[in-house]
């Protein structure tokens, strides 16, 4: 099994990732992008492309700041499965799983998911993978008759979805893992399990919340009190940040909206 394994996270709460980066898989390098310029979803999909390609990294672990290992170890055995059994992708659904994500089934939550990362870089094309933010009726054939909650097969809710669809499109396997609501006093924190059904994380949700938000911040507190003990860690984070991102996000916008004008006044 290869050793070239790597975890990134896109944060936007530096204190949470100060609390949550200790329970991470230990001996493997640690990447962050900071998000406090907006930066997320699909569009940090993208830049960790870009900044990543030359790391030497054969699988990826995404992780958010608001993910909460209790068993960080067991990743390693889920990606000896997929790269044994070929799965390019593990995560979550988002949709029927987890009770407040009754999105699409069919791609998964970017919280938590393992990308066989070398594999996806050798025809990872930019431009292709955003047209794919679409759905073609009984495209996908996942048996979700086991899939416990709500769910909108048609459902276009998150941006990065074209991602997964683009994969799936290129016969690229994806293992699904289940999660559960673990604690009666908190019917927002879920709990992830492994392939074999063992605890492996909490995720919290409301990353931006913690520390200003008294009721998410006591919420979040509570989780590692109740189950978690943090230790150094012995690897550094490797920073990323694009400086230029909160600018030529608000141009594009301006430019969009000038175009939306002209057309409107071509049409009178």
């Amino acid at each position: 099994m290869t050793k070239n394994i790597a975890i990134l996270s896109t944060v936007v709460n530096f204190d949470l990732y100060q609390k949550s980066a200790p329970l991470f898989p230990k001996g493997i390098q640690k990447y962050l992008i900071d998000g406090r310029n907006g930066m997320h979803a699909m569009d940090s999909v993208c830049y960790m492309f870009k900044k990543l390609k030359d790391q030497n990294i054969d699988w990826l672990i995404m992780a958010d700041e608001d993910v909460l290992f209790i068993n960080p170890d067991l990743v390693f055995p889920i990606i000896q499965r997929m790269e044994q059994e070929q799965y390019t992708v593990c995560g979550v659904r988002d949709g029927g799983v987890i009770p407040h994500r009754v999105q699409n089934p069919f791609a998964i939550n970017t919280f938590f998911s393992i990308i066989n990362f070398k594999e996806i870089s050798q025809i990872w094309n930019e431009d292709e993978v955003l047209k794919h933010q679409f759905i073609v009726k009984d495209e996908f054939k996942d048996d979700l008759s086991q899939v416990p909650g709500d769910y909108s097969k048609e459902s276009l809710f998150e941006p990065y979805y074209c991602f997964y669809f683009w994969l799936r499109r290129q016969h690229k396997k994806i293992l699904f893992l289940d999660a559960s609501v673990p604690f009666e006093d908190d019917a927002i924190t879920n709990l992830v399990f492994d392939d074999q059904g063992n605890k492996m994380l909490y995720h919290t949700w409301y990353a931006r919340s913690y520390g200003s938000n008294d009721k998410h911040t006591k919420r979040i507190n509570a989780i590692f009190d109740k189950a978690l003990k943090t230790e150094n860690t012995e690897i550094a984070p490797i920073i990323f940040k694009d400086p230029t991102y909160a600018f030529k996000k608000n141009c594009a916008k301006q430019y969009a909206k000038v175009v939306v004008k002209l057309k409107s006044m071509l049409k009178k």
